[in-house]
């Protein structure tokens, strides 16, 4: 592949790339490329959203480079402040060894493992001195901490923030130095702390890394930052026909975004099944492109196609609409009760009803039926509801 070609297809689906002439500098030096991207064991489970940065790591291992995994165990004890307007909860010790011997389990899923380097950044950062992390504080000024955005409103508002947390954003600096980063990856919202490693690689000597920031991929509500605590993910290691059913319960609009931070195809591909749905084909069928790829990755094609066949079985031979009703309701608190839902939804007529539905095993979310009559449904979620034969609706719980 040209260098050209290889810069095209890295480009795709970034945000930013900071500054985008050293990319192309770095990409003809002949070696391979150290390409790093932090992960904070702060959940068991990788769900899509974090793959979006895995796909990126695996665009590089394809044309070459060396991706390195970074599991912040000793980061997730400090806990990210990024985007948060109070101090976050930090992990136990036990907590984030836990989560990060899932995630070694699972990256694979994605990633080549001839090409990948697993590190812990509690390697170098737990030998450093009570001196070592002075001198390293010292490197930085409360004026350019207090520049980030989420620092910055919460000082102007009063919010406390922690010393702690000014330390995060160096620690993981510190990381590219360590690592002799030539790229690192993240989301939109760690910018800056990337940024940081820039200037902490140039006070070492270190050519600096070139940072690329990739979107944030909105959970299944279409809104909000996939995210556990908000009950909109899609977890990689859920059955395969869940997961199915949550990739066929996103909005026609939703899949376009799924498309471009989750495929592999390529460009021109997704191209032409944007023409195939402007010319009239059900987006359905295009939705089912979508999902026999993601399960098929995670899962294998033979049981990604048989998880098609159960949904069409569940869904299309009950008559399920091409244009399914989407529906919002709203939760007036974390979460709203199943049956209350089947109601302000309109496909009861009551909770009575919905409750009674439920026990005759006629209620189906995702398409996986539901039997239990004191389900809550989280604020922010979206899902596919089926009573009866006939009744559908995509709700999402405000």
């Amino acid at each position: 592949m040209t260098h050209s070609a290889a810069l095209a297809n890295i480009r795709r689906g970034c945000s930013e790339i900071l500054p985008e002439e050293e990319l192309a500098t770095k990409l003809k030096l002949g070696r391979p490329l150290r390409v790093k991207a932090g992960f904070d064991p702060t959940a068991p489970d990788l769900h899509l959203g974090h793959t979006v940065l895995l796909r990126k790591l695996r665009q590089f291992q394809d044309l070459g480079h060396e991706a390195i995994f970074l599991i912040g165990d000793f980061t997730g004890m400090i806990g990210d402040p990024t985007g948060k307007n109070a101090t976050r909860r930090p992990l136990t010790r036990d907590e984030v060894i836990d989560n990060a011997r899932t995630y070694e389990a699972q990256i694979y899923k994605v990633l080549d493992p001839e090409k990948t380097l697993v590190m812990f950044n509690s390697s170098w950062m737990g030998e450093m001195s009570a001196a070592d992390l002075i001198a390293l504080a010292a490197k930085h000024t409360v004026a350019r901490m207090l520049e980030r955005d989420d620092f910055h409103k919460r000082y102007s508002e009063g919010q406390p923030i922690a010393i702690h947390e000014f330390l995060y954003p160096l620690i993981q600096g510190h990381d590219s130095v360590t690592l002799k980063a030539d790229i690192e990856l993240g989301g939109t919202d760690q910018k800056f702390n990337m940024l940081v490693g820039r200037e902490l690689q140039k006070l070492a000597g270190q050519p600096p890394q070139v940072v690329m920031t990739l979107p944030i991929l909105e959970g299944l509500d279409g809104v909000q930052k996939m995210s556990k605590s908000l009950g909109n993910t899609i977890g990689i290691t859920e059955p395969a026909d869940e997961m199915f059913g949550k990739l066929m319960s996103l909005s026609d609009e939703l899949m376009w975004r799924y498309f471009e931070l989750l495929s592999f195809r390529a460009g021109d591909d997704i191209d032409g099944l944007k023409r195939q749905a402007e010319s009239g084909v059900n987006p359905r069928d295009i939705k089912f492109e979508l999902a026999l790829e993601i399960v098929g990755r995670f899962h294998g094609p033979a049981t990604a196609a048989a998880a098609k066949d159960a949904f069409i079985a569940r869904f299309q031979q009950g008559k399920m609409p091409d244009a399914m009703p989407e529906v919002h309701v709203s939760a007036g608190g974390d979460a709203l009760a199943i049956a209350n839902l089947l109601k302000e939804a309109d496909l009861t007529s009551s909770t009575s009803e919905a409750l009674r539905m439920i026990q005759q095993g006629a209620v189906r979310l995702d398409g996986k039926r539901i039997d239990d009559r004191g389900l809550m449904i989280p604020r922010g979620s979206t899902h596919v509801f089926q009573v009866g034969k006939r009744r559908f609706a995509r709700v999402t719980v405000a």
